[in-house]
């Protein structure tokens, strides 16, 4: 039970940090647009999905940081938060790309 309380817990801290609807988080994390909306209403996550959505928490804010590392004239590193999730959203769903 701990386990799935602190994972909720994580994923609604991620979803208000980088302003993402619930849906669209578990589409990106699960491949299930229901996923958070389930373990709201107490589903119980299996240990290697809870290890998959953490991982790819972690991936997508390692993203974050480095667009918003390469994009300081974008607006995006005084507003981190917000701009960056945008930038990291868009580039890991494949709609924007960084011109190298």
């Amino acid at each position: 039970m701990r386990g799935k309380t602190m994972l909720i817990r994580t994923i609604e801290t991620f979803l208000r940090r980088h302003e993402m609807p619930a849906t669209k988080f578990g589409r990106l994390a699960a491949h299930d647009p229901r996923f958070v909306l389930d373990l709201r209403m107490g589903r119980t996550p299996r240990p290697a999905t809870e290890a998959r959505t953490r991982a790819w928490m972690k991936g997508y804010e390692a993203k974050a940081e480095a667009c918003a590392r390469a994009c300081p004239d974008s607006g995006i590193a005084g507003n981190h938060s917000a701009s960056a999730a945008r930038v990291a959203s868009a580039a890991i769903t494949g709609e924007f790309a960084h011109a190298d």
